[in-house]
C-alpha cells in the first residue's frame, strides 16, 4: 500500500467519528470517481434531453431528471460496494460468478458505444469552439463554402481529440502503475480528477449564468421552477413519454456502468473508502447532472416555451444558443457563455469514453492497465472526429441500434450486480444483510424495472 492510500486511510479514520456535516469539506477533497461519472454522462444527450424537456413542457416535468440520476445512482452505489471490498474487477467478477458471455456482452457494448458516440461529439464540440470564435472574433468561415467549412470544423474536432487524447494518455500511464505514485512524480489521476471538478464547476457557472440572464428580464417563472420538482402529472402525449422514458434510461449508460469500478481501482480505494465512494457519487455525480440539467431546461423554458418560434426537430445546442438570442437574450450570453457550457460537456464525456475504452479492451485481451497496448487502445475512438463529416448522415442508421443493444444489456447488467449483491460466494461477509438487504434488494428492483419499461417502451415506439 503507497503512503497516498496509507495517508487517505488515516484521515478517513481520524474524521469517522465526526458527524456527516464535518465530514463532508474532507470527502470533498478525497473525491474523484464519481466525479469522473458526472463528466461522462454529461454530455450531447444530456444537453439535448433538457433542452427539450425545457421547450417542449416548460417547467412542469423538471423532476424527471433528478429522479432519472437517483434511481441510476443506487446501482452505481452497490458496484462500489462490491468492487471495493472485494478488489475484483467488475468484468472478471462478472464474468465469474454471473455469466461469461454477459461479461463479454457488456465489455463490447461499453467499448462500441464509446466509439459510435463520439461520432456524434466531435461534431458537437467543433461547433461549440466554432461559436466561440465567432462571437469572440468576429470571424467565420462562410457556410456556402461547404468544403472549406467542414476542413475548419475537421481542424476543430482534432484539436479537442489532441486535448482529450493527451490528458487520456496521461491517466493511463498511472491506470495499472500497483506501487502507486513514486515520489516527485506527478498524480496524473489526482490532477485529472481535479481537472473535472474544476470543468463540471465551469459548466454549472456557465449555465447559472444564462439562467441568471434570463431571470434578470423576466423570463424565468421560479414559482412554477419549483413546482416542477414535485411529480404530481406524466405526460399524456407519446412524444412526452418518450422523453421521459429517454430520461430514465439514460441518465446512467453502459458505458459508464463499465468504466466506475475500474476508477476506483485506479485510485487504490479499499474497504474503508466505501462511505467516502457514496458521497463522491452524490457530490460528483448527481449534484452537477441535476443542477445542469436543471439549468439547461429551466433556461429552455423560460425561452421556448410557449413561445411562437417553431422547435420541433431543431433544439441543437448550436441552433438553441442562437434561439436563445433571439429570445432576448445578449449575445455573449446566449451564444459565448452557452457554448462554452457545452463544449465542457462533450469535452469531459470525450475522455471518459477513451477511459471506457481503454478499461473495456484491457478486460477483454487480458491487457495490464498502463500498458502500451491498453494506452494505444485510449486511443480508439480517433476515427470519431470523422464525425463532422458523416455524423448528419450516419447517424440515423447507427443511432438506433447502438441504442437499442446498449439499452437490452444495461438492464440485463443491473440484474448481474443485484445477483452478485445477494452472492455469498463473491462478497462473503461484506454481503448486507437484515433490513438493509431487503431495502437495498427493493431499490435495486426498481432501478432494473424502470429501465427495462424505459427499453420496452422506446422499441415499441419504434416498430409501431
Amino acid at each position: 500500500m503507497n503512503d497516498s492510500v496509507t495517508n487517505e486511510l488515516a484521515t478517513l479514520n481520524r474524521i469517522s467519528g465526526r458527524p456527516w456535516y464535518a465530514r463532508v469539506p474532507t470527502y470533498l477533497i478525497l473525491s474523484g470517481p464519481g466525479w469522473l461519472q458526472g463528466a461522462m454522462t454529461l454530455g450531447g444527450g444530456s444537453a439535448v434531453t433538457s433542452l427539450t424537456i425545457g421547450a417542449l413542457f416548460g417547467y412542469e416535468f423538471l423532476w424527471v431528471q433528478p429522479v432519472s440520476m437517483i434511481i441510476g445512482c443506487v446501482m452505481l452505489f452497490a458496484l462500489s460496494h462490491q468492487t471495493l471490498h472485494t478488489q475484483i474487477k467488475p468484468f472478471e467478477a462478472m464474468k465469474r460468478y454471473v455469466n461469461a458471455p454477459l461479461a463479454w456482452l457488456w465489455a463490447i457494448a461499453a467499448f462500441a458505444s464509446s466509439i459510435i458516440w463520439g461520432f456524434a461529439h466531435y461534431p458537437l464540440s467543433a461547433g461549440m469552439l466554432e461559436e466561440v470564435v465567432v462571437v469572440s472574433t468576429g470571424w467565420s468561415v462562410d457556410e456556402e463554402n461547404t468544403i472549406g467549412r467542414d476542413i475548419y470544423l475537421l481542424v476543430l474536432a482534432t484539436l479537442v481529440w489532441a486535448g482529450c487524447a493527451f490528458t487520456a494518455w496521461k491517466y493511463g500511464e498511472q491506470a495499472g502503475d500497483s506501487s502507486g505514485v513514486q515520489p516527485g512524480k506527478t498524480n496524473a489521476i489526482k490532477v485529472f480528477e481535479t481537472g473535472i471538478k474544476l470543468l463540471s464547476g465551469s459548466i454549472i457557472i456557465a449555465f447559472a449564468w444564462v439562467v441568471i440572464s434570463a431571470s434578470l428580464q423576466g423570463k424565468v417563472d421560479w414559482g412554477a421552477v419549483v413546482a416542477g420538482y414535485i411529480p404530481t402529472s406524466l405526460p399524456q402525449d407519446s412524444e412526452g413519454v418518450t422523453v421521459m422514458m429517454a430520461a430514465l434510461g439514460s441518465a446512467v449508460g453502459i458505458n459508464m456502468t463499465f468504466i466506475y469500478g475500474y476508477t476506483l481501482l485506479y485510485k487504490k480505494w479499499t474497504p474503508a473508502h466505501v462511505e467516502l465512494s457514496r458521497y463522491d457519487i452524490g457530490f460528483g455525480l448527481v449534484l452537477p447532472y441535476v443542477l445542469v440539467t436543471s439549468l439547461i431546461s429551466i433556461a429552455a423554458a423560460g425561452a421556448f416555451f410557449n413561445s411562437d418560434m417553431d422547435i420541433q426537430g431543431k433544439l441543437s445546442p448550436a441552433v438553441a444558443g442562437k434561439m436563445f438570442m433571439s429570445a432576448g437574450l445578449g449575445e455573449v450570453t446566449s451564444r459565448l457563455i452557452f457554448a462554452f457550457g457545452i463544449l465542457g460537456m462533450a469535452v469531459g464525456s470525450l475522455v471518459m469514453h477513451m477511459l471506457c475504452c481503454g478499461s473495456a479492451a484491457a478486460a477483454l485481451f487480458n491487457w495490464p492497465e498502463g500498458s502500451l497496448k491498453y494506452k494505444l487502445a485510449l486511443l480508439s475512438p480517433t476515427p470519431a472526429v470523422l464525425g463532422v463529416f458523416f455524423w448528419s448522415t450516419m447517424g440515423p442508421y447507427v443511432v438506433l441500434p447502438t441504442s437499442a443493444i446498449c439499452g437490452f444489456l444495461l438492464p440485463i447488467a443491473y440484474i448481474g450486480w443485484a445477483i452478485l449483491h445477494n452472492r455469498p460466494s463473491y462478497l462473503g461477509d461484506a454481503m448486507p444483510t437484515g433490513l438493509n438487504r431487503v431495502l437495498f434488494n427493493l431499490a435495486m428492483v426498481l432501478c432494473i424495472v424502470t429501465v427495462m419499461a424505459s427499453v420496452a417502451y422506446s422499441t415499441w415506439v419504434q416498430l409501431v
